[in-house]
């Protein structure tokens, strides 16, 4: 049986938005967030919220919703939205559109498991993005780059031209209109200048062995140590190293019979699948950060 004509758009998920909200919590606010989408014609499809504390606490929220029927155009409805409800209620909020991919833009050096777990996640429909330009310090990627019909541009960083260099990254993602950067086993650290002339999230991947096994070969020291759990995780980049809020983690299993390689190839699958996830999760507005943590629905 075909979809009646009259409702080409019923449940089509190219026709959806997401509001996520932040705000001291209240009473009457999801009543008001709802009452408001039933009077313009939107049809909410789902609904998540939590609260730090009910007594004085933040509340978040993020509820999807179909826009087909909507009696207003996207920023007439905005402005309705900020006047009507965001404003009495204090609220920081923000919708988006499933209709307009974000903007991701990756750093790579020589690791390509992340990168590649990436661009056949996107090319597969699974993550909702485009990627305007990949950078990297090395040449050693930019064939897989290419091959995926991505710009590939090597900013090389020494200790003596990292600012010149970050420079020229920030103006390479500006350029682009990247709207957040991953880093996908780029293994250089960001400073704080390059993360306030950029202003928008930038999502690390690492292996959860730090901080107690740092250094250059961290799985062997793993290996060493006769680890029983190797893992990643996953978290937006701030100034203090490794210390951003967290979205996402995970661990395997390992015995006494792994070896330093067999840890690394585990920890690589991990990582991949960590880092996949996060982006996900900031791609469809589910990560709400609030100070150093995160909500995540």
């Amino acid at each position: 049986m075909t979809a009646p004509a009259s409702a080409p758009h019923a449940l089509d998920p190219h026709h959806t938005a997401v509001l996520t909200i932040t705000c001291p919590d209240r009473g009457g606010i999801v009543a008001a967030v709802s009452q408001f989408l039933h009077n313009h014609g939107a049809n909410i499809l789902h609904s998540d919220q939590h609260s730090t504390d009910p007594q004085g606490g933040t509340f978040f929220m993020r509820m999807e919703f179909h826009v087909a029927g909507l009696d207003l155009a996207r920023e007439p409805f905005e402005r309705a939205f900020a006047a009507v409800v965001a404003a009495p209620f204090g609220m920081t909020w923000r919708v988006s559109y499933t209709t307009e991919p974000r903007r991701m833009a990756v750093l790579v050096s020589r690791y390509d498991h992340c990168f590649l777990d990436l661009l056949w996640r996107k090319r597969r429909g699974e993550l909702n993005v485009e990627i305007p330009l990949v950078i990297s310090n090395h040449e050693d990627l930019r064939r897989d780059a290419e091959m995926f019909g991505l710009p590939f541009h090597v900013v090389p960083v020494t200790k003596g031209n990292k600012a010149e260099a970050e420079a020229e990254q920030v103006r390479l993602l500006q350029e682009a209109g990247a709207e957040f950067a991953v880093l996908a086993r780029y293994m250089q650290i960001l400073s704080g200048d390059f993360l306030a002339a950029f202003g928008k999230p930038v999502i690390n991947i690492h292996h959860s062995f730090l901080p107690a096994f740092v250094g250059a070969n961290p799985y062997r020291a793993a290996f060493q140590r006769g680890v029983k759990l190797i893992g990643a995780t996953s978290h937006y980049v701030t100034e203090e190293l490794d210390a951003g809020p967290i979205i996402a983690q995970d661990v395997v299993p390992v015995t006494h019979r792994e070896t330093p390689d067999t840890l690394m190839r585990l920890g690589r699958d991990v990582e991949r699948q960590v880092l996949a996830r996060a982006v996900k999760a900031h791609v469809e507005d589910r990560v709400l950060v609030h100070g150093n943590k995160t909500v995540v629905f």
